[in-house]
This record gives structure tokens, sequence and C-alpha cells, in this order.
């Protein structure tokens, strides 16, 4: 029996630009609805002291993480991880709608939709990743910042670029016990790397559509 997939994202903050086209091509492939977003771009704004100054882009979406706090709690089994491609999804005929994934997780990258009464998320593009093709938003980011691919393939896009990239270029969301998947490269050269919590709870980060939440 073949060994499951790893698969997950990989962000390269050296290229990103803040366009929000992930953003937007994530809506318009998952028909998502107005108000909640899958991949949120958040602006993190110049901090340190001058002259030492970093500000940079970060798209957040599902880490996919290793131990998915999200599945975990939930107590239908509507969060769940796939047994053929190891990705966290969710099973909206089981949703019951308690919103427990949504406070567990760590990073708020849950959304609630009110007319279908069940938690989304992103999903990885799974309906396009299981027929061989990448993520809306790894297709259309203009700036060949994200990359796809299965993180156990040394071969695959994902993991070069981890490879090529310096360790003190690596980072990962914080860790709270769930280990996040998801890779993002930030070359301290650009930038220095906000260990803070990133989760949109003030006017500190910006979206496409005005939210501050």
């Amino acid at each position: 029996m073949p060994s499951m997939s790893h698969n997950a994202i990989v962000v390269n903050l050296d290229r990103c630009i803040g366009c929000y086209g992930c953003e937007v091509a994530c809506k318009l492939e998952n028909d998502v609805a107005l108000g909640s977003i899958w991949n949120k771009v958040v602006q993190i704004e110049p901090f340190g002291e001058f002259p030492k100054v970093s500000s940079y882009w970060l798209p957040t979406m599902c880490q996919q993480c290793a131990d998915a706090p999200c599945v975990a709690v939930c107590p239908t089994g509507a969060s769940f991880r796939d047994e053929q491609n190891n990705i966290v999804l969710i099973d909206k005929q089981k949703c019951i709608g308690c919103k427990y994934c949504m406070m567990a997780c760590p990073y708020g990258v849950r959304s609630w939709n009110e007319e279908q009464e069940v938690v989304e998320k992103c999903t990885l593009c799974n309906h396009l990743t299981a027929a061989g093709g990448l993520p809306a938003c790894v297709k259309n980011c203009c700036g060949q910042a994200r990359f796809y691919g299965d993180l156990d393939d040394p071969t695959s896009d994902v993991s070069v670029a981890i490879a090529t990239a310096p360790e003190e270029a690596r980072h990962y969301l914080p860790n709270v016990s769930n280990n996040p998947q998801t890779v993002y490269i930030l070359s301290p050269k650009y930038a220095k790397w906000n260990d803070g919590d990133i989760r949109p709870r003030s006017r500190k980060y910006a979206g496409t559509e005005g939210s501050d939440n």
C-alpha cells in the first residue's frame, strides 16, 4: 500500500508583493461567500526601531497542522484528515455549526458560512489537486511566490523551495503544539520575521474587502 502524500504550501515572502491575487483567485475558484476569506493576505505593518524597520505581506490560510486541533475538538468528525491525501478537510454534511473548530484554530483561518450554516476553510483546492492540478492561489500568483507539493518528496516544488532557502529564512506561524506545516520563506535582508500572533483581531491588518476582523 503506497504511503500518503504530505501535501502543503510554501510561500516565498521575498517574492510576495501583496497584490491579493491569491486571495481573489481562491474566492473565485471556491465560490467563497462575500465577507468570508479562506486565504487572507494580511499586512504586517512596520515594526522595530528606525532604521531597522520591517514590513511584509503574509498570506494566511489553513496550515495543514500535523496535530490539527480542529480535528481533535470536532464532536461529529466533520473536521477530518483525508486518508488518501493527508489533507485536513471539512465534511459539510456532518458539520452541526458548533464552531468549536473555529475556536480551536490558532490562526483564525476558518470561516462561517451564514447561508449554509457550516464552517469552511482552505482545502488546498482538493478538487483540482486530486486531478493533478495546482491550487488556484498557486497557479495565479503573479510573483511566483507560492508552491504546492509533497513535503516528503525531495523533488517536489515545495521541497526544492525549502531546500534552496537558507535555514534562517525558513519560518512557520506560531506553534502551539499543533505543528503547522506551511513554510514561509523570508530572508533577513528583506525583513525580520514577526513571531507574534497573526490572527486579524485589530485594525492592524487590511484585507481586500475592507475587513478589520
